[in-house]
Protein backbone atom coordinates (compact mmCIF):
# COMPACT_ATOMS: atom_id res chain seq x y z
CA UNK A 1 0.00 0.00 0.00
CA UNK A 2 1.19 3.64 -1.26
CA UNK A 3 0.94 5.33 2.21
CA UNK A 4 1.51 8.86 3.53
CA UNK A 5 1.96 10.70 6.50
CA UNK A 6 1.12 13.98 7.01
CA UNK A 7 3.19 15.79 10.26
CA UNK A 8 6.61 15.05 10.60
CA UNK A 9 6.85 16.01 14.86
CA UNK A 10 7.46 12.69 17.00
CA UNK A 11 4.36 10.57 16.60
CA UNK A 12 4.14 11.00 12.81
CA UNK A 13 7.81 10.29 12.62
CA UNK A 14 7.38 7.18 14.70
CA UNK A 15 3.94 5.92 12.41
CA UNK A 16 6.32 6.61 9.84
CA UNK A 17 8.49 4.06 10.73
CA UNK A 18 6.54 1.69 11.70
CA UNK A 19 4.22 1.32 8.44
CA UNK A 20 7.82 1.80 6.23
CA UNK A 21 9.08 -2.21 7.84
CA UNK A 22 6.08 -3.24 4.95
CA UNK A 23 4.68 -0.37 3.18
CA UNK A 24 5.48 2.23 0.91
CA UNK A 25 5.72 5.64 3.32
CA UNK A 26 6.32 9.15 2.16
CA UNK A 27 6.91 11.42 5.13
CA UNK A 28 5.06 14.81 5.02
CA UNK A 29 6.19 18.26 6.59
CA UNK A 30 5.12 21.71 6.25
CA UNK A 31 8.46 22.86 6.43
CA UNK A 32 11.15 22.63 3.92
CA UNK A 33 14.35 23.28 5.83
CA UNK A 34 12.81 19.99 8.39
CA UNK A 35 12.51 17.94 5.47
CA UNK A 36 16.22 18.71 4.05
CA UNK A 37 17.26 18.06 7.46
CA UNK A 38 15.60 15.01 7.14
CA UNK A 39 17.06 13.68 4.20
CA UNK A 40 20.50 14.77 5.11
CA UNK A 41 20.34 13.25 8.54
CA UNK A 42 18.10 10.30 7.47
CA UNK A 43 16.93 11.03 11.29
CA UNK A 44 14.78 13.72 12.86
CA UNK A 45 17.18 15.49 15.19
CA UNK A 46 14.64 17.32 16.41
CA UNK A 47 11.78 14.98 17.72
CA UNK A 48 13.60 11.44 17.50
CA UNK A 49 16.85 12.28 17.28
CA UNK A 50 18.02 8.55 18.34
CA UNK A 51 15.68 6.74 15.73
CA UNK A 52 17.44 6.57 12.41
CA UNK A 53 14.83 6.94 9.07
CA UNK A 54 15.29 3.70 6.80
CA UNK A 55 16.41 4.28 3.25
CA UNK A 56 13.20 3.32 1.98
CA UNK A 57 10.91 6.30 3.71
CA UNK A 58 10.43 8.84 2.01
CA UNK A 59 10.00 12.88 2.90
CA UNK A 60 8.86 15.46 1.40
CA UNK A 61 7.66 18.90 1.79
CA UNK A 62 5.68 19.16 -1.18
CA UNK A 63 2.11 18.47 -0.23
CA UNK A 64 0.85 17.76 -3.48
CA UNK A 65 2.51 15.02 -3.60
CA UNK A 66 2.32 13.60 -0.58
CA UNK A 67 -1.54 13.49 -0.61
CA UNK A 68 -1.31 10.89 -3.96
CA UNK A 69 -1.79 7.82 -1.59
CA UNK A 70 -4.40 4.86 -1.07
CA UNK A 71 -4.53 5.86 2.50
CA UNK A 72 -3.55 8.96 4.47
CA UNK A 73 -2.43 9.54 7.66
CA UNK A 74 -2.66 12.94 9.51
CA UNK A 75 -0.69 13.21 12.23
CA UNK A 76 -0.82 16.60 13.35
CA UNK A 77 -1.94 18.38 16.81
CA UNK A 78 -5.34 18.61 17.12
CA UNK A 79 -5.39 22.75 15.47
CA UNK A 80 -3.56 21.45 12.59
CA UNK A 81 -6.75 18.73 11.77
CA UNK A 82 -8.77 21.21 9.80
CA UNK A 83 -6.44 23.07 7.50
CA UNK A 84 -4.64 19.52 6.82
CA UNK A 85 -8.06 18.14 5.78
CA UNK A 86 -9.22 21.10 3.92
CA UNK A 87 -5.96 20.28 1.55
CA UNK A 88 -6.61 17.51 1.03
CA UNK A 89 -10.37 17.72 0.18
CA UNK A 90 -9.03 20.56 -2.35
CA UNK A 91 -6.81 18.10 -4.34
CA UNK A 92 -9.17 15.15 -4.11
CA UNK A 93 -8.77 13.29 -0.83
CA UNK A 94 -7.69 9.52 -0.75
CA UNK A 95 -9.10 7.49 2.48
CA UNK A 96 -8.33 9.42 5.59
CA UNK A 97 -6.99 8.40 9.16
CA UNK A 98 -6.35 11.22 11.98
CA UNK A 99 -3.99 9.88 14.88
CA UNK A 100 -4.62 13.27 16.71
CA UNK A 101 -6.60 13.17 20.06
CA UNK A 102 -8.54 16.10 21.30
CA UNK A 103 -11.31 19.06 20.97
CA UNK A 104 -10.93 21.69 18.44
CA UNK A 105 -10.25 24.24 20.28
CA UNK A 106 -13.24 27.01 20.09
CA UNK A 107 -15.58 24.68 18.45
CA UNK A 108 -15.41 21.75 21.31
CA UNK A 109 -15.67 19.65 18.05
CA UNK A 110 -14.09 16.27 18.13
CA UNK A 111 -11.99 15.10 14.90
CA UNK A 112 -14.64 13.15 13.41
CA UNK A 113 -17.02 16.46 13.23
CA UNK A 114 -14.09 18.41 11.64
CA UNK A 115 -13.89 15.85 9.02
CA UNK A 116 -17.59 16.39 8.57
CA UNK A 117 -17.69 20.19 7.85
CA UNK A 118 -14.09 19.37 5.77
CA UNK A 119 -14.47 16.24 3.60
CA UNK A 120 -16.74 15.23 1.35
CA UNK A 121 -18.80 11.95 2.44
CA UNK A 122 -17.64 10.11 -0.14
CA UNK A 123 -13.99 10.21 1.36
CA UNK A 124 -13.94 7.04 3.78
CA UNK A 125 -12.15 8.36 7.33
CA UNK A 126 -11.76 6.62 10.54
CA UNK A 127 -9.30 7.45 13.62
CA UNK A 128 -6.02 5.63 15.39
CA UNK A 129 -5.87 5.68 18.85
CA UNK A 130 -4.05 3.98 22.14
CA UNK A 131 -1.64 3.53 24.72
CA UNK A 132 1.35 4.06 22.29
CA UNK A 133 4.48 6.59 23.34
CA UNK A 134 5.62 7.89 19.94
CA UNK A 135 9.76 6.51 20.49
CA UNK A 136 8.65 3.20 21.68
CA UNK A 137 6.49 2.91 18.34
CA UNK A 138 9.53 4.41 16.58
CA UNK A 139 12.02 1.62 18.06
CA UNK A 140 9.71 -1.43 17.21
CA UNK A 141 8.58 -2.26 21.14
CA UNK A 142 5.51 -3.92 20.98
CA UNK A 143 2.43 -1.72 20.89
CA UNK A 144 -1.30 -2.10 20.53
CA UNK A 145 -3.61 0.59 18.97
CA UNK A 146 -7.37 0.85 17.71
CA UNK A 147 -8.97 1.89 14.26
CA UNK A 148 -12.14 2.94 14.69
CA UNK A 149 -15.08 4.25 11.96
CA UNK A 150 -18.42 4.09 11.40
CA UNK A 151 -18.00 2.66 8.75
CA UNK A 152 -16.64 -1.05 10.30
CA UNK A 153 -15.82 -2.65 7.06
CA UNK A 154 -13.31 0.12 6.02
CA UNK A 155 -12.04 0.17 9.98
CA UNK A 156 -11.41 -4.01 9.27
CA UNK A 157 -9.45 -3.24 5.85
CA UNK A 158 -7.44 -0.52 7.60
CA UNK A 159 -6.48 -2.14 10.35
CA UNK A 160 -5.87 -5.54 8.65
CA UNK A 161 -3.37 -3.20 6.76
CA UNK A 162 -1.51 -2.04 9.41
CA UNK A 163 -1.37 -4.68 11.68
CA UNK A 164 2.45 -5.80 12.05
CA UNK A 165 3.69 -8.35 14.40
CA UNK A 166 4.86 -5.61 16.68
CA UNK A 167 2.21 -2.90 15.94
CA UNK A 168 -1.43 -4.66 16.62
CA UNK A 169 -4.12 -3.11 15.33
CA UNK A 170 -7.89 -3.40 16.80
CA UNK A 171 -10.78 -2.50 14.54
CA UNK A 172 -13.49 -0.81 16.50
CA UNK A 173 -16.70 0.83 14.99
CA UNK A 174 -16.99 3.05 18.02
CA UNK A 175 -15.46 5.94 16.74
CA UNK A 176 -16.85 8.67 19.03
CA UNK A 177 -15.63 6.53 22.16
CA UNK A 178 -12.73 6.39 20.87
CA UNK A 179 -12.17 9.93 20.40
CA UNK A 180 -13.49 10.82 23.69
CA UNK A 181 -10.70 8.27 25.56
CA UNK A 182 -8.02 9.71 23.35
CA UNK A 183 -8.64 13.01 24.30
CA UNK A 184 -9.57 12.98 27.88
CA UNK A 185 -7.18 10.81 29.08
CA UNK A 186 -4.89 13.86 28.91
CA UNK A 187 -6.63 16.10 31.64
CA UNK A 188 -6.56 12.74 33.62
CA UNK A 189 -2.81 12.87 33.43
CA UNK A 190 -2.25 16.09 34.09
CA UNK A 191 -4.06 15.04 37.38
CA UNK A 192 -2.25 11.98 37.55
CA UNK A 193 1.51 14.19 37.54
CA UNK A 194 -0.19 16.89 40.79
CA UNK A 195 -1.00 13.58 42.83
CA UNK A 196 2.67 12.20 42.12
CA UNK A 197 4.35 15.16 42.41
CA UNK A 198 2.63 16.21 45.77
CA UNK A 199 3.51 12.44 47.13
CA UNK A 200 0.71 11.08 47.52
CA UNK A 201 1.37 7.42 46.36
CA UNK A 202 0.66 5.06 44.42
CA UNK A 203 -2.97 4.14 46.47
CA UNK A 204 -4.16 7.65 45.46
CA UNK A 205 -2.90 7.64 41.38
CA UNK A 206 -4.83 4.47 41.20
CA UNK A 207 -8.28 5.45 42.88
CA UNK A 208 -7.26 9.09 40.73
CA UNK A 209 -7.04 6.94 37.20
CA UNK A 210 -10.23 4.55 38.50
CA UNK A 211 -12.12 7.51 39.33
CA UNK A 212 -10.66 9.62 36.05
CA UNK A 213 -12.26 6.55 33.70
CA UNK A 214 -15.27 6.75 35.33
CA UNK A 215 -15.67 10.65 34.26
CA UNK A 216 -14.40 9.78 30.78
CA UNK A 217 -16.73 6.99 30.11
CA UNK A 218 -19.37 9.53 31.46
CA UNK A 219 -18.77 12.21 28.82
CA UNK A 220 -18.10 9.95 26.13
CA UNK A 221 -21.85 8.22 26.53
CA UNK A 222 -23.70 11.52 26.87
CA UNK A 223 -21.58 12.14 23.47
CA UNK A 224 -23.04 9.15 21.94
CA UNK A 225 -20.16 6.60 22.11
CA UNK A 226 -20.27 3.07 23.81
CA UNK A 227 -19.40 2.47 27.35
CA UNK A 228 -17.34 -0.55 26.47
CA UNK A 229 -14.90 1.22 24.20
CA UNK A 230 -13.46 2.85 27.29
CA UNK A 231 -12.37 -0.22 29.14
CA UNK A 232 -10.55 -1.13 25.70
CA UNK A 233 -7.09 0.11 24.62
CA UNK A 234 -8.46 3.79 23.76
CA UNK A 235 -10.25 4.31 27.23
CA UNK A 236 -7.94 2.36 30.40
CA UNK A 237 -5.20 1.38 28.45
CA UNK A 238 -4.43 5.03 26.98
CA UNK A 239 -5.74 6.04 30.46
CA UNK A 240 -3.40 3.90 32.28
CA UNK A 241 -0.02 4.36 30.12
CA UNK A 242 -0.36 8.63 29.98
CA UNK A 243 -1.30 8.93 34.05
CA UNK A 244 2.26 6.68 34.33
CA UNK A 245 4.87 6.58 32.23
CA UNK A 246 7.50 8.81 32.52
CA UNK A 247 7.46 9.37 28.85
CA UNK A 248 3.82 11.19 29.23
CA UNK A 249 3.99 15.22 28.47
CA UNK A 250 0.63 15.73 30.02
CA UNK A 251 2.14 13.73 33.22
CA UNK A 252 4.91 15.77 33.17
CA UNK A 253 2.73 19.42 32.92
CA UNK A 254 1.09 17.71 36.10
CA UNK A 255 4.74 17.29 38.13
CA UNK A 256 5.32 20.89 37.40
CA UNK A 257 1.94 22.47 38.50
CA UNK A 258 2.67 20.14 41.76
CA UNK A 259 5.54 22.27 42.44
CA UNK A 260 4.38 25.67 42.14
CA UNK A 261 5.48 26.41 38.14
CA UNK A 262 2.96 28.95 36.33
CA UNK A 263 1.74 27.39 32.91
CA UNK A 264 3.68 29.63 30.61
CA UNK A 265 6.70 28.10 31.96
CA UNK A 266 5.80 24.74 32.47
CA UNK A 267 4.77 24.75 28.32
CA UNK A 268 8.36 26.62 27.13
CA UNK A 269 9.96 24.01 29.03
CA UNK A 270 8.11 20.94 27.71
CA UNK A 271 9.32 22.07 23.92
CA UNK A 272 6.06 19.59 22.54
CA UNK A 273 2.60 19.83 22.47
CA UNK A 274 0.89 18.93 25.77
CA UNK A 275 -2.76 18.18 24.47
CA UNK A 276 -4.21 18.26 27.61
CA UNK A 277 -3.93 21.83 28.46
CA UNK A 278 -6.08 23.12 25.83
CA UNK A 279 -8.13 20.17 26.14
CA UNK A 280 -9.17 20.45 29.65
CA UNK A 281 -10.88 23.82 28.22
CA UNK A 282 -12.74 22.07 25.66
CA UNK A 283 -13.69 18.96 27.90
CA UNK A 284 -15.30 21.39 30.67
CA UNK A 285 -17.55 23.00 28.01
CA UNK A 286 -18.97 20.11 26.66
CA UNK A 287 -19.72 18.15 29.70
CA UNK A 288 -21.31 21.39 30.81
CA UNK A 289 -23.17 21.51 27.73
CA UNK A 290 -23.63 17.61 28.31
CA UNK A 291 -24.96 17.80 32.15
CA UNK A 292 -22.01 15.77 32.98
CA UNK A 293 -20.47 15.88 36.53
CA UNK A 294 -16.42 15.51 35.82
CA UNK A 295 -14.85 17.16 39.34
CA UNK A 296 -11.11 16.01 38.44
CA UNK A 297 -11.50 17.92 35.24
CA UNK A 298 -12.72 20.51 36.90
CA UNK A 299 -9.73 20.38 39.17
CA UNK A 300 -7.45 20.46 36.73
CA UNK A 301 -8.77 23.50 35.01
CA UNK A 302 -8.79 25.47 37.72
CA UNK A 303 -5.31 24.49 38.72
CA UNK A 304 -4.36 25.63 34.86
CA UNK A 305 -6.62 28.84 34.10
CA UNK A 306 -7.39 29.59 37.96
CA UNK A 307 -4.32 29.54 39.33
CA UNK A 308 -5.60 27.53 42.00
CA UNK A 309 -3.15 25.70 43.93
CA UNK A 310 -2.79 22.02 43.84
CA UNK A 311 -3.37 21.97 47.45
CA UNK A 312 -6.45 23.68 47.53
CA UNK A 313 -7.79 21.76 44.65
CA UNK A 314 -7.47 18.23 45.97
CA UNK A 315 -8.88 19.58 49.37
CA UNK A 316 -11.91 20.46 47.43
CA UNK A 317 -12.27 16.99 45.98
CA UNK A 318 -11.51 15.34 49.29
CA UNK A 319 -14.62 17.49 50.21
CA UNK A 320 -17.10 16.38 48.00
CA UNK A 321 -20.26 14.71 49.55
CA UNK A 322 -19.50 10.67 49.63
CA UNK A 323 -21.91 8.55 46.98
CA UNK A 324 -22.04 5.29 45.87
CA UNK A 325 -19.58 4.27 43.24
CA UNK A 326 -22.06 4.76 40.79
CA UNK A 327 -22.90 8.53 41.91
CA UNK A 328 -25.65 8.04 43.72
CA UNK A 329 -26.14 10.25 47.33
CA UNK A 330 -25.87 7.95 50.71
CA UNK A 331 -28.42 7.25 52.41
CA UNK A 332 -28.44 9.40 55.59
CA UNK A 333 -25.41 11.45 53.97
Amino acid sequence: MKLSVLGAGAWGTALALAFARQHAVTLWTRDAAHAAQMVAARCNTRYLPDCPLPANLAITADFDHAAQADLVLVVTPIAGLRPTLARLAAVGSPPVVWACKGFEAETGALPHQVAAETLPDSVPRGVLSGPSFAREVALGLPTAVVLAATDAAFAERVALALHTPHFRVYANADLVGVEVGGAVKNVMAIAAGVADGLGFGHNARAALVTRGLAEITRLAVALGGQAPTLTGLAGLGDLMLTCTGDLSRNRKVGLLLAEGRPLPAILATLGHVAEGVPTTRETLRRARLAQVDMPIAEGVYVMLFDQQSPAEVVRTLLEREPKTEHGARLRGA
